[in-house]
């Protein structure tokens, strides 16, 4: 058993997370280069909780200049024990309204310009994505997010996309056939890392949109998204405070902390040592196994 440390990484329309205590901005580098901007540090009640504005303070970077490795490894550093994610969405789906908040449970990766993996040439691993969030923390933040007043849908599959275009409809139509919940642009390969870095991952999507198919509304627009961010930000800042207040004292271990245990395929003889090097820094538990 140890103490939760929270690693929440905040989407577009969220930039800060008020009320910490002894809050301060840590500048973290990592072997991956450096993360979206400063992380902001601090306590809430006795939880330890670090946040990161994935685009940075003013969304400086677009989804694809993210640098996901450096984000997920920042937070591995600073001791987290688990990694929300808090982002903006396109609904493809008549019954997630603007404004719902979709706890997802699976993800379809249509990224392709991205580094997807610690891992590479020298040290070879293969995470498990069969289940790709984290149960125990999904559902702890479903019900925080219910206590701070928002429409919760928990389970759905989120399409990630490139961008930073927004879908054509042909494309919006496709992934609707394919059965997906939500569409956004940065949870992969976000998800993926922080299973490598053996972090349980929890995403809650908030829809702003309709993307592009729903023939009775305005197609999407960043000033439609921005007006509907804001109203979702307020309820997502509250959410991180009511889920702080379930992750107070003693953490159970999860399975997913010793992910690794199965995954890495490279036996110690042939590693590259400049590799192990480097990977200690996300991987450094089953490294020493």
């Amino acid at each position: 058993m140890g103490e939760w440390v929270l690693g929440v990484v905040g989407g577009s329309g969220l930039y800060d997370i008020p009320g910490l205590k002894d809050a301060r901005w840590v500048a973290q580098d990592t072997p991956w280069g450096p993360p979206s901007d400063e992380i902001l540090t601090g306590t809430l009640g006795e939880l330890t909780l670090c946040f990161l504005p994935r685009h940075g303070r003013g969304h400086k970077l677009s989804p694809t200049d993210v640098n996901a490795r450096a984000n997920i490894a920042a937070l591995k550093q600073l001791g987290c024990t688990d990694v929300l994610s808090l982002s903006a969405v396109g609904s493809l789906k008549e019954e997630l309204p603007p404004g719902t908040f979709c706890v997802v449970d699976q993800f379809i990766d249509r990224t392709f310009a991205r580094e997807k993996s610690f891992f590479g040439p020298g040290l070879v691993a293969h995470v498990s994505m069969a289940h790709p969030t984290c149960p125990r923390l999904s559902a702890l933040a479903a019900e925080a997010a219910r206590e701070a007043g928002a429409s919760v849908v928990e389970g759905g599959t989120y399409l990630a996309m490139e961008g930073p275009q927004f879908s054509t409809r042909a494309e919006s139509e496709l992934y609707r056939s394919w059965g997906c919940s939500v569409i956004g642009m940065t949870n992969m390969p976000e998800a993926k890392l922080a299973r490598e870095a053996e972090l349980p991952y929890a995403s809650v999507a908030m829809v702003t949109d309709y993307d592009c198919w729903h023939e009775d509304i305005a197609h999407v627009e960043v000033a439609q998204i921005v007006a509907c961010l804001m109203d979702n930000a307020a309820k997502a800042r509250d959410l991180v405070v009511r889920l702080s207040a379930k992750l107070q004292g003693s953490r159970a271990a999860s399975p997913i902390d010793t992910t690794l245990n199965d995954a890495i395929i490279t036996g110690p003889a042939a590693r590259d040592p400049a590799m192990v090097e480097k990977l200690k820094a996300v991987a450094g538990r089953a490294l020493a196994l």
